[in-house]
């Protein structure tokens, strides 16, 4: 593959953006190649170079790059009528309906343009209704960012993971391994008292995929409601992507406090909400006290393609679709890596997946085993092989990859022979 109109793209970036790029994650070795458009299940570069696309924006297209009839026709409806005006639309209050019916914990939402806002709002609106100051988070788990938690760490030895953030914002946060019940047991009995929330993902889904193992879940429920903490749970990546419309806390059956969206909320356009018990999220400003607020916050270009995305789903059979696709890639990696790299471990459930090049064979079980894997090997050479296969993955090896509802077997079969070229 030729890549002379990216490199020519990147040089251009390079002089009037940070690195070249919009987030750090799409700086890719040696340069990124510039998308052009979407088809599908695909993408083309600016080169014209086509790839089969598992990175699906990070996540929220659901339906690949071509949304369905209903989307696309809501999506010019409302960006015809004019684009925003400063004040309330029906669309919002659809969308909210439609998801307080569908997630376990939402009694009522407030709508927001990012997943960090979202976790930035949660943060605030537990402190504030329970009167306290720490949150529990979890080790290797991503919020956004957002200055409470990027943090790194153990109890009792917590700074800031990145410049720019004060140490007194760290003494707040109490990052613990995810999967370890005996460690979330020591922190509140130390510190149970002035414990606003545990946050987490109820999957670690930044972090290569880890699962959580059985009963972990709701021993976070158990012992946050017996503290008198919130729990919170962050389903930016998993929402309406694992456990289909009752999102992965109906998956696992265990209903948070709170729980933060994004992504595929927005049907693939800029967005974040925090939902709960009514009695918490109404604490928000105008009617609590919590100040919380956002010139785009509910958009309706936004509303409407997020409300008809979840509606899609709800009538057809997208997530049968996207699952069954999801499991045939992660067996057929299995069975390649059993021939070829048995040392590596394939993860993931519904339409999510990814390989880690764990060094042992078996899954990990939290932030630190998926740290400890080759995870230099995933980028500087893994990655490029797969991209020079017309496979684009997610670029490094801690964030998930994605199937589509445009995706098909065959996709999925010239993936997997990718795979074996790739290895």
């Amino acid at each position: 593959m030729r890549h002379d109109e990216s490199r020519r793209l990147y040089d251009r970036a390079l002089s009037v953006l940070a690195g070249g790029v919009n987030s750090s994650v799409r700086a890719t070795q040696p340069y990124p190649f510039f998308v052009e458009r979407g088809d599908g299940a695909h993408v083309i570069d600016a080169d014209g170079n086509r790839y089969i696309d598992y990175v699906m924006g990070y996540g929220p297209l659901l339906y690949g790059h071509d949304a369905p009839e209903p989307v696309q026709a809501a999506v010019q409806k409302h960006s015809a009528a004019g684009p925003m005006y400063g004040a309330p639309t029906e669309i919002e209050v659809e969308h909210a309906e439609f998801v307080a019916r569908h997630v376990p914990s939402v009694e009522m939402i407030r709508f927001v343009n990012s997943g960090t806002e979202a976790t930035v709002s949660a943060v605030r609106l537990a402190r504030a209704t329970t009167g306290r100051d720490k949150i529990v988070i979890m080790q290797g788990g991503y919020h956004g960012a957002q200055e409470s938690t990027l943090v790194k760490g153990e109890p009792g030895n917590v700074h800031p993971s990145t410049r720019g953030i004060p140490d007194s914002f760290a003494e707040h946060t109490i990052p613990v391994p995810f999967n370890d019940e005996e460690a979330i047991r020591e922190v509140f009995e130390q510190h149970g008292d002035d414990i606003a929330a545990v946050m987490t993902e109820p999957i670690l889904a930044n972090t290569g995929i880890v699962m959580p193992v059985d009963g972990y879940l709701q021993t976070l429920r158990d012992i946050t409601e017996e503290h008198g903490s919130l729990l919170i749970f962050d389903e930016v990546i998993t929402g309406f992507r694992v456990g289909g419309l009752q999102c992965a806390q109906g998956k696992f059956g265990v209903t948070p406090d709170i729980t933060t969206f994004g992504k595929i909320i927005g049907g693939g356009f800029p967005v974040g909400a925090i939902g709960g018990k009514a009695e918490l999220i109404e604490q928000f400003t105008p009617g609590g006290d919590v100040f919380q607020s956002g010139t785009f916050s509910g958009h309706p270009v936004t509303m409407a393609a997020g409300h008809e995305y979840l509606k899609f789903a709800a009538e057809n059979d997208v997530y049968d679709h996207v699952n069954h696709l999801g499991n045939e890639l992660r067996t057929g990696i299995s069975d390649i890596l059993e021939d070829h790299a048995p040392e590596y471990t394939v993860v993931g459930t519904d339409s999510m997946f990814k390989t880690i090049f764990t060094r042992h064979g078996s899954a990990p079980k939290n932030g630190a085993d998926v740290s400890n894997a080759e995870t230099d090997r995933w980028e500087r050479v893994f990655w490029q092989e797969m991209k020079d296969h017309g496979v684009f993955l997610t670029a490094n090896q801690f964030e998930s990859q994605f199937v589509s509802y445009a995706h098909t077997d065959e996709d999925i079969e010239r993936t997997l022979e990718a795979y074996k070229e790739a290895l």
